[in-house]
């Protein structure tokens, strides 16, 4: 049985992955900042919060990091925790910056020092490469990066410093490129989530408006559990390298809350609103990525359409949705 430690377990991705390799014959390892405080209702939706092993960590600690690993045994460790908020980044960059380039660099050093043989997966994002041309699109692996904002400065550092690790000193690390990938488990603070939540809740007549920020933006949206597949692809390589992780398709944040709206028969222009507030200081206009490595060298094969994403986020947000008003519920009583 293989142990595979995860940071950032409790958000999405993390989730998603724990599920995927439980049902490989994993032991997980999950690394979380509070024992008392951690937030685990993603574990719980998927019913595996049971099956995870807890351990409390500053992963701005070496010597907390190394002990882990040398108790531990670990042979695959995922890099998912991270300040991940584009829009936060901006009012938090200290904070970003700091955790999570320093956060990286230190899980890379206690590999070099307890076991240079543990494969490492880092989450890189396409938001390192900033604003592209239009007739330079889709990105590829091989692209300059060029970030626009403290989030995306912070995922180039730590890409870097995953390569350059992997090149001094031989160690088997990659990195995951990945473009946005969402699902019913996406946090609130992402567009996406608040676009679906807020929309099945005015179905509902649970609200009654959405407001948004500028939606002339265009992006690669994908399914998070196809993408959990592709991290642990990865790290089955002979060899390691760095792939893009995305649909290939590009689409516009306004035609998202169209497909949206149309899916539960609702009148956007009734119910969104534009909020100038809502906008971003720097905000990328295009990207999409060039999913062509991962689907030759991985074996990756990504078919969901971007029409059966909305449909799989609604029909999952109604469900959520109704499962969290049961458990207030039986909760109450």
């Amino acid at each position: 049985m293989k142990t595979a430690m995860i940071t950032g377990i409790t958000g999405q991705d993390g989730a998603y992955l724990a599920k995927f390799l439980l049902n490989k014959g994993y032991n997980i390892i999950g690394l979380i900042r509070d024992n008392l405080g951690v937030n685990i209702k993603n574990l719980k939706y998927l019913y595996i919060d049971d099956k995870i092993n807890f351990i409390k960590i500053d992963l701005l600690s070496l010597s907390n990091i190394v002990k882990i690993i040398e108790k531990n045994k670990i042979d695959e460790i995922y890099n998912l925790a991270a300040q991940s908020s584009v829009g936060l980044s901006f009012n938090q960059p200290i904070e970003t910056l700091e955790f999570n380039i320093v956060s990286t660099a230190k899980l890379l050093e206690a590999i070099r020092i307890t076991n240079p043989k543990i494969k490492f997966y880092q989450a890189s994002s396409s938001e390192m490469f900033g604003n592209v041309k239009k007739e330079n699109l889709p990105i590829n692996e091989n692209f300059l990066l060029h970030p626009i904002s403290p989030y995306g400065v912070s995922k180039a550092a730590s890409h870097w410093i995953t390569v350059n690790y992997r090149e001094a000193h031989n160690l088997f690390a990659v990195c995951g490129i990945s473009f946005n990938h969402e699902s019913v488990l996406r946090n609130k603070n992402f567009v996406t989530k608040k676009i679906i939540n807020t929309a099945v809740k005015i179905s509902l007549g649970l609200a009654d408006e959405l407001r948004l920020g500028n939606i002339k933006v265009y992006r690669d949206w994908g399914y998070a559990p196809k993408y959990v597949k592709a991290m642990w692809l990865m790290l089955q390589q002979d060899n390691p390298d760095d792939y893009i992780i995305s649909s290939g398709e590009v689409h516009s944040l306004e035609e998202f809350v169209v497909k949206v709206f149309e899916k539960l028969n609702l009148n956007v222009d009734k119910f969104v609103k534009i909020d100038e507030s809502l906008y971003r200081p720097n905000d990328l206009e295009i990207n999409y990525g060039d999913n062509a490595k991962a689907r030759n060298n991985l074996k990756w094969n990504y078919n969901i359409s971007f029409e059966q994403l909305i449909g799989k986020l609604v029909k999952d947000e109604i469900e959520f949705i109704k499962r969290e008003f049961k458990n207030k519920k039986s909760e109450k009583y």
